[in-house]
């Protein structure tokens, strides 16, 4: 037989596209529109309603860059439709490639209910199935008009991000609107051609199953009358019904399909957009849970749930009684789907924390997965946290995103720095907006690496990023393909039951050690700095808030700040969410955040003066509070006590090259007449620390422009060009005096200015350096480096409760991909005995390089570089601009347990206050090893005393925590405070606990106050 693969194939495509499709609506009459514009931001519901409205037509301009306009629809069905299903066709302009990415609309009844939702793929609305004939309709719809950001050819620099600069020009123009007879029978013969279209493209060319259905396709064609499509198409469905009702082979892959809309918590639109997407996506699903029962649907981040209580009650009611039902299912267990590398500690586990007690308080659901599928990497702390918090499954997506490497398994058990081990799932669909086509199910089923020990795995279905979530289309489709000769099996299922079912399965599964790390997107360790910055002080505040308010509601009977701390961790867990903290989220974005988190900061310092005015009084005694978890200057961690002073005074001496020599016992730092740091000898080690004929502190730019994605990526070739910044405007001494000598350096490069103060301070083995820079660069990288006579082949980078090593060398491919990387608060490079920490209070990205000198000693330099700046102008074209405050220091000298300690020093400085008399701690500990990261009360009301720790160098630690209250009872907890068998074990005696920790061991503990507290 002669192969006609292509001309059938072809014949189809053409069929489908100029006849079948457009026979799904073979009648239809026009709606009649009035259109009301909404001045400034979205108007409530009540409002939109009642506005008089102007009338519009079909091909009419509408809308402005991010304005919503209030359309009013009205109709009569015509008599002669009686008996048949009938739809409103209404098209805002839509453009079917970008749901989720343009305008969208919420469709209201006259009384203001809702009905559903209007998309580029989703564009009707059910008035009858059948109707009667003569029905008069109304609706009204909340359309917004969101500009197009990623547009067809993406990255290209745009004001439309930000309402005050995207101008007013109309964004859309009407298309149709319509109510239309709905052809069933031409739309189950379009699926029907779509999946075996699909299918058949698909399966082996010298396979018997691809001639069958091709033939069974030819059939269905000849069978279509092209000029009476609707009249023929269900001749033309009995055709493919063989081929349809073929079963699945025996060894078929599994897919388990979940419903699904990765909704971004803001990306390209800001947050109250988000609001409105997920009110539109919602009411979508729940229409879709009633009409289809099969069907699952799943939604994560706890945050949503709570907008949508808040702003669309009625939705929200509909959503809870879909939950009860278990076909929509909350998941994850997280407040937003956050980044996973930049939050601190506590910031990591209160995302659960709040996520799950949401969900809990609300549905009665306990989640044990975890839902991050487009985070940009995984830190290696995060598995001991999702144990801690009661999960043991982790789903994700964006690891297929890597450049260089492919991750050599989907189902796998990944082990996080404590030892802890997370089930974790990787779709090889490769994509969280899996719209069940033939392509992307064969794909998965070829990609999956893990054949012939596993034979399942899991697609989230349905237009994502900016919601849509799934279509009936999608469903026809799972239908199709739930037992399908040459596919594999799809079905409907739980993110739970497809966990349960997987780890079952395969018992010995693979392992994965440390953190999971993104080939890509690196640039979001230092993109749009001030919310990096807003983010870290926030944590920070918040400890102390924290901390404070408990010890003074202790000692004192102060009102301890439940509702507002609770409201406060939840803006800072919102403002984590992955394209915020990571600075990929546009200007409107940004510009909020800047804005929310001095609002959170100022209500934070009103709480944290609050409570040490409660816990001092009145008095004029100097004292210093010290929320740092390690005791300094003669203060205890958690006291409040008058400072002692440490160590011999600080000198200065002019050197020669117009640079100046500071000493204080421990150190001698020389800094030269250009302002850079030549010397950081070590005086009880008689060692230096600047590589030879190097100097640290050097400001470096490089020209950065990566192929694509620009405020996320920097890519390996922006290591090529480097601009060294060694010309100083001024080397002079700033403040003078035995406690502290500062030089202050200033510079100018292209349109920007830096200015910095070199400290060196009584007592102590470190260099502090706090640079502002008045950056108005574009395109451009800053980084501050620091050539180290460190001969290492792995360096220290913290990250939650604990710290990973990367290598220092490229042996291979997967270490050469870590080019950029992240840390919180240190990195830190050593030999045995010696090394060397850098330490910052707002900075994550990096790179540690090493090389061998080719002088007489032949020894190496470990360079470490700490990321400031960069200036890429998408989707903000503005990032980064003006002026901006770093602070980090050089620690020479010092081991892990330095790192850890002056990491916490330099982000949360001492506070100087004057009162009546020093004030202990409330809990204390007498191992520096074991990190205390949160003190407070315990989220019930009643009254215990929650203190969070860990290890945190990395070995064994026996430690005793004592209480400053008569202790009546203490318990090791999860992480929302419940008993867990988990912990360690508890040997209380008196006020006092002993325990033993392995190494970066979390702990909780609930400690019950005597007398009452309850």
């Amino acid at each position: 037989m002669h192969d006609d693969r292509a001309l059938v194939e072809a014949r189809l495509k053409r069929v489908l596209d100029e006849r079948i499709r457009p026979a799904l609506y073979p009648e239809s009459v026009p709606l009649e529109v009035a259109a009301w514009v909404a001045p400034g931001e979205p108007v409530p519901v009540a409002e939109g309603l009642a506005a008089e409205h102007t009338p519009v037509a079909v091909g009419d301009a509408w809308g402005a860059p991010w304005g919503t306009t209030w359309f009013r629809v009205r109709g009569q069905v015509p008599a002669e439709w009686a008996g048949r299903t009938v739809e409103a066709v209404l098209d805002l302009g839509f453009d079917e490639r970008m749901p989720g990415f343009q305008c969208e609309a919420l469709v209201h009844r006259p009384d203001g209910s809702p009905v559903k939702a209007l998309n580029p793929r989703n564009q009707w609305v059910r008035v009858g199935a059948p109707v009667r004939g003569g029905e008069r309709v109304e609706w009204h719809l909340e359309a917004a008009s969101n500009p197009v950001i990623l547009d067809v050819h993406p990255f290209l620099p745009t004001r439309l991000g930000d309402r005050e600069t995207a101008g007013s020009a109309p964004q859309y123009r009407l298309a149709r609107m319509d109510l239309a007879v709905f052809d069933t029978e031409v739309w189950e013969l379009v699926q029907d051609l779509e999946v075996l279209g699909e299918l058949m493209a698909e399966l082996p060319v010298d396979g018997p199953r691809r001639w069958e259905v091709l033939r069974a396709v030819g059939r269905a064609l000849d069978a279509v009358d092209l000029q009476r499509v609707n009249a023929t198409a269900g001749a033309a469905r009995s055709e493919l019904r063989e081929v349809l009702a073929a079963p699945a082979g025996a060894s078929a892959h599994r897919i388990s399909a979940v419903g699904h809309a990765h909704i971004d918590s803001a990306w390209l639109w800001p947050l109250r957009e988000t609001v409105r997407k997920v009110a539109r996506t919602t009411s979508n699903m729940t229409a879709l849970l009633a009409d289809e029962p099969e069907f699952v649907y799943a939604m994560s981040q706890a945050q949503q749930y709570a907008w949508l209580k808040e702003h669309r009650p009625e939705v929200y009611a509909r959503v809870k009684e879909a939950v009860a039902e278990g076909r929509f299912v909350p998941a994850g267990g997280m407040w937003v789907e956050s980044d996973t590398n930049m939050p601190g500690s506590e910031a990591m586990a209160r995302q659960f924390v709040h996520g799950k007690r949401f969900f809990l308080e609300e549905f009665g659901v306990e989640n044990e997965e975890a839902w991050l599928p487009d985070t940009f990497g995984f830190a290696a702390g995060l598995p001991q946290i999702m144990r801690a918090a009661g999960a043991k499954w982790l789903l994700t997506q964006k690891i297929s995103w890597s450049q260089v490497n492919s991750f050599p398994h989907h189902t796998f058990r990944w082990e996080g720095i404590d030892g802890t081990r997370i089930f974790t799932h990787f779709p090889p669909v490769d994509t969280y907006n899996c719209r069940l086509s033939g392509g992307e199910l064969a794909h998965a089923v070829r990609n999956f690496k893990d054949k012939g020990v596993a034979r399942h795995s899991l697609a989230p279905t349905g237009w994502g990023d900016g919601g849509g979530g799934t279509t009936r289309e999608m469903v026809a489709k799972a239908r199709r393909l739930r037992d399908l000769d040459g596919s594999p099996t799809v079905v409907w299922e739980r993110p739970s039951d497809f966990f349960a079912r997987a780890e079952a399965e395969y018992p010995q599964a693979p392992v994965w050690v440390g953190e999971l790390y993104l080939e890509l997107h690196r640039g979001t360790l230092t993109s749009q700095a001030r919310t990096k910055r807003g983010n870290r002080r926030s944590e920070q505040l918040l400890r102390e808030a924290e901390l404070w308010s408990a010890t003074a509601a202790v000692r004192c009977g102060h009102p301890y700040p439940y509702e507002e701390l609770d409201r406060l961790w939840k803006t800072v867990l919102l403002h984590q969410f992955h394209d915020i903290l990571p600075g990929s989220s546009i200007a409107w974005v940004h510009r909020e955040a800047a804005a929310t988190y001095a609002a959170v900061a100022a209500e934070l310092e009103g709480l944290i003066g609050g409570a040490l005015t409660a816990l001092t009084g009145g008095g004029d005694t100097g004292l210093v509070a010290n929320s740092a978890p390690h005791a300094r200057g003669g203060v205890a961690a958690g006291a409040l006590a008058p400072p002692v002073a440490e160590g011999p005074e600080v000198s200065v001496a002019p050197r020669d090259d117009g640079g100046f020599t500071l000493t204080n016992g421990l150190l001698r730092i020389g800094v030269d007449g250009r302002g850079l740091v030549v010397s950081a000898y070590d005086l009880a080690a008689g060692r230096e620390t600047v590589a030879p004929g190097a100097a640290a502190n050097l400001l470096q730019i490089h020209p950065d422009f990566p192929n694509m994605w620009d405020a996320w990526d920097v890519d390996a070739f922006y290591r090529d060009v480097v601009t060294d910044l060694t010309d100083a405007d001024e080397v002079v001494l700033g403040a003078v005096g035995p406690d502290a000598v500062t030089v202050r350096v200033s510079r100018t490069f292209g349109d920007s200015r830096v200015a910095q103060s070199l400290t060196l301070a009584r007592g102590q083995r470190r260099l502090d350096i706090d640079t502002e820079v008045d950056w108005h660069e574009t395109e451009k990288f800053l980084k501050a480096a620091f050539p180290l006579d460190v001969h290492a082949e792995r360096y220290a980078a913290e990250t939650q409760f604990g710290h990973l090593y990367r290598p220092t060398h490229t042996n291979t491919s997967w270490v050469a991909a870590k080019f950029e990387a992240c840390a919180h608060r240190f990195v830190h490079v050593g030999e045995p005995g010696w090394g060397v920490a850098l330490v910052n209070d707002a900075l994550y990205g990096h790179d540690v390089t090493r090389t061998v000198r080719d002088d007489g000693d032949r020894g190496t330099t470990t360079t470490v570089r700490l990321s400031l700046l960069r200036a890429p102008r998408f989707p903000d074209p503005e990032t980064d601009q003006g002026r901006h405050r770093f602070r980090y220091a050089l620690v020479p000298g010092a081991g892990i347990a330095d790192a850890v300690r002056e990491g916490h020093r330099i982000n949360l400085p001492e506070r100087r206050i004057t009162g009546a008399a020093a004030v202990p701690p409330v809990v204390a500990v007498d191992n520096d090893a074991t990190v205390v990261t949160a003190v407070k009360l315990a989220d019930d009301g009643s009254g215990d005393v929650v203190v969070r720790l860990h290890e945190a160098h990395g070995g064994r630690a026996t430690s005793v925590l004592t209480t400053g209250f008569e202790l009546a009872g203490a318990v090791a907890t999860d992480l929302l405070e419940r008993p867990w068998e988990d912990g360690p074990a508890l040997d209380r005696e008196g006020n006092s606990v002993r325990m033993r920790l392995r190494p970066f061991q979390i702990v909780t503990l609930r400690l019950r106050r005597a007398g009452g507290a309850r």
